[in-house]
């Protein structure tokens, strides 16, 4: 597997995986000339002619037969082009003395403060090749990419996951709270915002604080909580140092999970390291490895030996890297220590 930029003559593929993400993955509209306008943007964004504002840099996932299998996305920064809203959730304490009555009641709060900080979005693997380490592969070379080229990024990334919904994809959070500023429903709001277009929000969603407990008991109960759908993908951020400040999305209530990018494992561990040919053995652990180029950037995962300031490949490796013996790799373990001994 090899993860890189995504190419022009991608765009059938592309529109393929659109089709089978279905209408709610407005990342990845089926929509031939969104997904071109897109792919033209991000060779731009590659080749380094866009601001850090504009900046989407969108990957696709190759299998051995050079078949596009998944997507994922680092955008530059939020917020600075359009508005970025998110609710905080705090706490509004409110005492009664000669009654005797103290109430802590969660609160939320309407605020732009992840603005100008860098986001990884638009996860997409196709359900056939959910299986070994292609999703963590998909997933964490966004990550070794921003190790390369921290210049690029915010000093923290952010992740704004999925929340509660049921089959028919409604939201209780949105039926108990934003359908009654917006009049309507929850998949349209969020294909609205999806789309860039989130000045409606300022518009119409008030901006004094919100007490939870005039939502229903079905909106309080998926306030910060993750589609199961995404539980896999949250797992894997979560080892890699991210956490839940209390920031949630704010048509579904999803958590909005952050990270300092000096503190993020695969960025803090990894490695300048020379290429260097060989055989690794069976029991060698799995690296992540990236070619140190911009445009023409290429990460795959492979058994790999380091020795000094060498990292043993195999030519296979080398070869999906489009690298030679003594050329430089930024690298690090798929897995941390103990996620690699439990994986091995």
């Amino acid at each position: 597997m090899i993860v890189r930029p995504v190419h022009i003559t991608d765009l059938p593929a592309l529109f393929a995986l659109a089709r089978q993400a279905g209408r709610g993955f407005t990342p990845l509209p089926a929509d031939e000339d969104r997904l071109a306008h897109r792919v033209r943007w991000t060779q731009r964004t590659f080749a380094g002619q866009v601001e850090r504002a504009d900046a989407d840099y969108l990957f696709v996932l190759e299998d051995e037969d050079q078949h596009v299998v998944g997507i994922s996305a680092l955008s530059g920064a939020v917020g600075l082009r359009e508005p970025w809203y998110n609710y905080r959730v705090g706490l509004t304490v409110s005492s009664s003395p000669d009654l005797g009555i103290q109430r802590q009641i969660p609160t939320l709060f309407l605020n732009n403060e992840m603005t100008g900080q860098s986001e990884l979005c638009s996860l997409f693997l196709r359900p056939d090749q959910r299986q070994g380490n292609n999703g963590r592969v998909l997933s964490l070379a966004r990550l070794l990419f921003v190790a390369e080229f921290p210049h690029l990024f915010g000093d923290k990334l952010i992740a704004e996951l999925r929340g509660q919904a049921d089959e028919q994809g409604c939201s209780p959070f949105w039926d108990s709270l934003g359908r009654h500023f917006f009049k309507m429903d929850f998949s349209h709001a969020d294909h609205l915002s999806g789309l860039g277009s989130k000045s409606f929000i300022a518009e119409l969603m008030p901006r004094q604080p919100l007490y939870t407990c005039l939502l229903t008991e079905q909106a309080q109960a998926v306030i910060g909580k993750a589609h199961p759908n995404v539980e896999p993908a949250l797992k894997i951020l979560t080892a890699e140092g991210f956490a839940h400040k209390g920031y949630i999305d704010i048509f579904d209530a999803g958590p909005v999970i952050e990270a300092p990018v000096s503190r993020i494992r695969t960025v803090r561990d990894s490695q300048a390291l020379t290429l260097t040919l060989g055989t690794p053995d069976d029991q060698a652990p799995v690296w992540l490895i990236h070619n140190r180029r911009l445009e023409n950037c290429r990460i795959t995962a492979a058994r790999a030996r380091l020795l000094g300031n060498s990292l043993i490949v195999d030519r296979l490796t080398a070869r999906r890297l489009q690298l030679q013996p003594g050329d430089s790799v930024r690298a690090v373990t798929l897995f941390n220590q103990l996620q690699q001994s439990v994986a091995a």
